[in-house]
């Protein structure tokens, strides 16, 4: 059995003037600890498909399983990561990471340390009692990361966590994401537009058409590659060519 199954997925959006389908029979078996990016243009459902895995819409049809239990509303058991932090601005960064323990009431000193650890881990060291506004972008973002993480969830979902950064930033934070996730063998599923970022960061990547959003086309991301990290299999010589092939998918689905 697959660690997330998504069977036969159907969406439409209703209006009381039209009808939309936003996504087509989706069906994809994601193993534990695997990367996966969706890349597509836009329309083509990638945030909805997302949206659906996370519990926050349920779909027209079809169902998503993780480790075997059917999704059916957000739970703690799923990360969220999304292109803007989202961190309250009159808590601290240590109350910020705390959120989730503490709504879940299981706040505690050992969450207080691992949060700290957390941080340590993602380069923010004497940050704990600082305020959001007192960081960068990407250090917010690191912040949100941990905020995530230290729910323990079992699988994250990114909606384009990159794209608001720097390119030098976001290629270090590239980096510092993909070398955590895989260190906690956390279970990953990317929403981006930037071919580079999928190819440096994944194991398989997804190519969605749209009108409606459906699979068009699966890449499996080169071993060599994925040994690397994002940083440096973007030097690598199998990454141009990757590139070159998921170019011309997207580019005769455009047309």
């Amino acid at each position: 059995m697959s660690f997330l199954s998504i069977k036969n997925i159907h969406h439409t959006y209703f209006t009381k003037e039209t009808t939309t389908t936003a996504l087509e029979d989706i069906s994809l078996s994601i193993e534990e600890g695997e990367f996966i990016s969706f890349l597509g243009p836009s329309g083509c459902g990638k945030t909805t498909l997302l949206s659906i895995i996370a519990g926050l819409i349920p779909p027209t049809e079809g169902e998503i399983n993780i480790d075997g239990k059917k999704v059916t509303k957000p739970e703690s058991t799923i990360g969220y990561m999304l292109q803007q932090d989202y961190l309250f601005p009159w808590k601290t960064i240590e109350e910020n990471t705390l959120l989730g323990p503490l709504i879940t009431k299981t706040k505690n000193n050992q969450k207080r340390e691992s949060a700290r650890r957390l941080l340590r881990e993602m380069d923010l060291l004497d940050v704990e009692n600082l305020y959001p506004s007192q960081l960068s972008g990407g250090m917010r973002q690191r912040v949100a990361l941990v905020r995530t993480l230290i729910n323990e969830p079992k699988i994250l979902l990114l909606d384009e966590p990159f794209s608001a950064l720097d390119y030098q930033t976001k290629l270090k934070l590239e980096n510092l994401v993909s070398t955590t996730l895989k260190n906690f063998n956390k279970t990953a599923l990317l929403v981006t537009h930037d071919i580079g970022e999928a190819i440096a960061m994944s194991d398989r990547i997804f190519l969605l058409a749209a009108n409606p959003g459906r699979i068009a086309k699966t890449f499996l991301v080169p071993q060599e590659l994925r040994e690397e990290k994002p940083f440096d299999a973007r030097q690598h010589p199998s990454y141009s060519k990757l590139f070159q092939a998921i170019w011309k998918e997207l580019e005769s689905l455009e047309n």
